[in-house]
């Protein structure tokens, strides 16, 4: 990491946060789910964002999506660009691992030390989608071999004339880099794996598996035991009602090309104090479905139970 890459708080607290680039947070406290802070990062001349997401070890599209408007590849020196370090757990048990595909990120929640790890994750590509599944680590492989798919040797040679091998041995030309973490899934052909390449992380480029940056997998892989929970689920809209009563909406570009599952997906199983205070005043479900419309990623404050008159107007939201 560049220590020497200029850093201010949003709001300008004046002291410099302290980084991790394993993104550790402490464990929520009871009746919380929103961790973390969203730093700023300023733009120094060279900079784009695949540099400054791996620099503080968050995912290229969720750095776009916090930062609209700003160029990805030729940033202008200067310009203050959110650090999407802030969010809101998943409503899932805190144990093992969890993936959600539509962030993408994973989250290894370390119950002996009472820390939450989030990782930034390339999956499947559209075609290749890397299933939802509720399963276990069945092997850890150090240095491990890669075996394409037939279908994959297929495309490699329809599509771009490279004949892959049948086995690609240990080494710096595996696409699996140095460790590889596998699912017991079906028949197990689903990998949490490193990389040989600095790309395609926090982002669907793979042929299905879950791509970490090398220095990531190398410290899960020595975290995690054969038999660890491991829980890959899509939930594109989290919510948090927190204990002063704020409400908080994280939307994130849902994985599916029916845009209108955003709305549909929180609303079907949402918190019941969000749902009452959802048809308590039109204005809030206007602003909550404004938050859901950005989606920026990000955790967006859409008002406070505590703060306003919880008599419905005439026009209520129908939920």
């Amino acid at each position: 990491m560049k220590f020497a890459r200029k850093l201010i708080p949003v709001l300008f607290a004046g002291l410099l946060p302290t980084l991790s680039m394993a993104n550790e947070y402490a464990w929520p406290e009871a009746e919380t789910r929103l961790i973390g802070d969203n730093p700023v990062h300023i733009v120094e001349p060279g900079e784009h964002l695949e540099l400054i997401a791996k620099d503080y070890n968050v995912g290229f599209l969720a750095l776009l999506s916090a930062n609209p408007g700003v160029d990805p590849y030729l940033p202008k020196p200067g310009t203050f660009v959110t650090i999407p370090q802030q969010l809101i757990l998943p409503e899932v048990d805190y144990e093992g691992i969890v993936i959600n595909l539509a962030e993408l990120r994973l989250y290894y929640f370390d119950t002996e030390n009472q820390k939450v790890h989030i990782f930034p994750i390339g999956i499947g590509s559209v075609g290749r989608e890397t299933p939802i599944m509720t399963t276990k680590i069945s092997q850890k492989r150090e240095n491990p071999t890669w075996t394409p798919p037939a279908s994959l040797r297929k495309e490699y040679l329809e599509e771009r004339n490279i004949v892959l091998p049948d086995v690609v041995p240990a080494g710096p030309e595996n696409p699996l880099g140095t460790h590889a973490l596998r699912l017991a899934y079906g028949t197990g052909s689903y990998l949490i794996h490193g990389t040989n390449k600095d790309f395609g992380i926090g982002l669907r480029v793979s042929a299905g598996c879950i791509r970490m940056r090398p220095s990531d997998i190398v410290w899960l892989f020595e975290k995690v035991a054969l038999g660890e929970k491991v829980r890959i689920i899509n939930e594109p809209v989290k919510t948090s009602y927190e204990p002063d009563g704020a409400v908080f909406v994280e939307a994130h570009r849902p994985l599916s090309i029916d845009e209108t599952e955003v709305g549909k997906r929180v609303l079907t199983q949402p918190d019941p104090r969000i749902t009452h205070w959802l048809k308590s005043n039109q204005m809030n479900f206007s602003r909550y479905r404004a938050a859901l419309a950005v989606q920026s990623g990000v955790p967006i404050e859409v008002g406070n139970a505590f703060a306003q008159n919880a008599a419905a107007p005439e026009g209520a939201a129908e939920l």
